[in-house]
C-alpha cells in the first residue's frame, strides 16, 4: 500500500518545525520564519493526490513541495519521513528501485535536497566515501529504519 500521510502525521510536523499548519482539505501548509537568518520558505504536503487512471499510478500519491525566495522544490511519491525533535528536523523520503530521494527542512526556514542516492551508501562507511557524498549519505541514513528490508 502507498504511504498516506495521516492527521497525527501532520501533527508531529508541526511540532517538530514549530508551526501551526494551514489546512484546506488535503493540503497543509507550513510557514517557516528564521528572524536570524532571515530565511524564510513555506512547506506544503498534498495528501492523497489522486492521479487520472490514464497515467497508470495505482491508488493515492502524494506531494511534497517548498517555496523559498530563491528556489521552489518538489518531492513527489514521499514513501515516508522522520520528524526529530532533536535535531529541528523533518525528512521526506521517496524510495524507489534502489534510489533514495530526500527533502530535509529545518525548523529555522532550512532546505536540502538530496537526489538518486544509491541506497548503498545509506549503510556504507562514511568515513570511505568521497567528502562530497558525506552529507547525503549521513542524512539520508538516518531513514533506513522507515523501511526495514523493503529498501
Amino acid at each position: 500500500m502507498a504511504f498516506v500521510f495521516s492527521d497525527t502525521d501532520i501533527e508531529r510536523i508541526a511540532s517538530v518545525l514549530g508551526v501551526t499548519p494551514i489546512r484546506d482539505g488535503s493540503l497543509a501548509r507550513f510557514e517557516l520564519h528564521d528572524a536570524q537568518s532571515g530565511r524564510s520558505l513555506t512547506l506544503e504536503i498534498k495528501m492523497t493526490l489522486e492521479l487520472p487512471p490514464e497515467t497508470g499510478f495505482e491508488g493515492p500519491s502524494n506531494l511534497v513541495s517548498i517555496y523559498a525566495a530563491s528556489s521552489f522544490l518538489q518531492l513527489q511519491n514521499c514513501t515516508g519521513f522522520l520528524a526529530s525533535k532533536e535535531l529541528g528536523e523533518v525528512i521526506f523520503v521517496a524510495k524507489q528501485g534502489g534510489l533514495t530521494n530526500g527533502l530535509v527542512i529545518e525548523r529555522e526556514a532550512g532546505c536540502s535536497l538530496y537526489a538518486n542516492v544509491d541506497d548503498r551508501l545509506l549503510s556504507a562507511d562514511f568515513t570511505q566515501l568521497p567528502p562530497e557524498m558525506i552529507m547525503s549519505a549521513v542524512a539520508l541514513s538516518m531513514t533506513e529504519s522507515l523501511f526495514g528490508d523493503l529498501g
